[in-house]
């Protein structure tokens, strides 16, 4: 993959460059890396944080420019786009009920069940994880395994506007109904959100567990149980309250991660 990078790197500063054979053909190499989960735009490292790789994701963005429009008919459905969708499910050992669209380009894990439901170009979404009804999984957003998305969850992408960090949910998380992860926010293992939390980079994160408040910003603790919030902000114009999420608690740890997960939703009386 060096002379692939090393040609995407190029056209990154000269789009000109678009429009040669070869760097067309290290883009669609790179795609098709992360459509069969070869490549990932990131990454765990071994200290538990995360490694983006900066030059896949500009795969990702030039990819768009080098595809024609055309129109995809699926039975009853027609789209007009220039992305192709997956196919092959049942090879893969994925459960995708109508009308549920993921792009080439995104990779699905054996195991994944999406209702219907959207994963976007670039995601990685791990074996076991439900991507329940209308949620959407953005663009190269890594969704670990054994994870739930409630319907109408939020994950965003980083293709619009482009940003530098996808969004992360790490394993075995609980992302409640409607919640919105955007901006590169890192979900840790085994969290529990629920309903209608709304995290982005500057949303205060605040653990009240204690006898003090400890605020985070772009990072959920792992184990922490979490729901909406909101505190006094002084404006110009007055004092008014600003979205925020509070760490109410944290779910236990156990083998039997189900009944974990039960446990802290009926022990904190979580909304889901």
């Amino acid at each position: 993959m060096q002379d692939a990078q090393a040609r995407i790197e190029a056209a990154w500063e000269q789009r000109e460059l678009l429009k040669d054979p070869a760097t067309q053909a290290a883009i669609n190499e790179v795609i098709e890396a992360l459509d069969k989960g070869r490549l990932r735009v990131a990454e765990p490292t071994p200290d538990g944080s995360w490694q983006a790789n900066e030059w896949i994701k500009k795969a990702v963005v030039l990819y768009f420019p080098i595809r024609q429009m055309e129109t995809i008919e699926l039975g009853p459905f027609e789209f007009h786009d220039k992305m192709a969708l997956k196919k092959d499910y049942a090879a893969q050992g994925v459960r995708v009920v109508p009308p549920a669209v993921a792009r080439y380009g995104a990779y699905l894990e054996s195991g994944v069940i999406m209702m219907p439901s959207y994963v976007n170009i670039g995601a990685w979404v791990g074996g076991g994880t439900m991507v329940d009804t209308w949620a959407t999984v953005g663009s190269c957003a890594q969704i670990g395994r054994n994870v739930h998305l409630s319907g109408g969850v939020g994950i965003g992408g980083v293709l619009e506007p482009l940003q530098a960090t996808p969004t992360i949910v790490e394993d075995d998380c609980f992302i409640g109904s409607r919640s919105i992860i955007v901006e590169g926010v890192r979900v840790g293992h085994e969290a529990v959100l629920g309903a209608n939390v709304v995290l982005t980079k500057s949303t205060h994160i605040i653990d009240v567990t204690g006898a003090e408040p400890v605020i985070h910003r772009g990072y959920v603790p792992p184990r922490s149980v979490v729901i909406p919030g909101s505190y006094t902000k002084t404006f110009p114009a007055g004092d008014y309250q600003v979205n925020c999420a509070l760490i109410i608690g944290q779910r236990k740890e156990s083998t039997d991660k189900k009944t974990s997960l039960n446990q802290a939703l009926r022990e904190h009386d979580v909304a889901v």
